[in-house]
């Protein structure tokens, strides 16, 4: 059975973030912007990126 890799977490200072899917340099889908509530965490619909806001609810670092 294949496992899944977890998505890939950024912790940020800001509420408001963008997401294009970036990686080392190749854009893998339009830009999105993603406004964090308060879970303190937002989720990238295209990639499953989460934004994890620092020192907010979902921090657990």
């Amino acid at each position: 059975m294949e496992t899944i890799p977890p998505p890939q977490i950024f912790v940020t200072d800001a509420t408001r973030v963008v997401c294009d899917g970036e990686d080392e340099g190749v854009a893998g889908h339009p830009r999105v912007w993603l406004q964090m509530g308060a879970s303190g965490y937002a989720d990238c619909g295209y990639c499953d990126r989460r934004f994890i806001l620092a020192g907010g609810p979902a921090d657990k670092r």
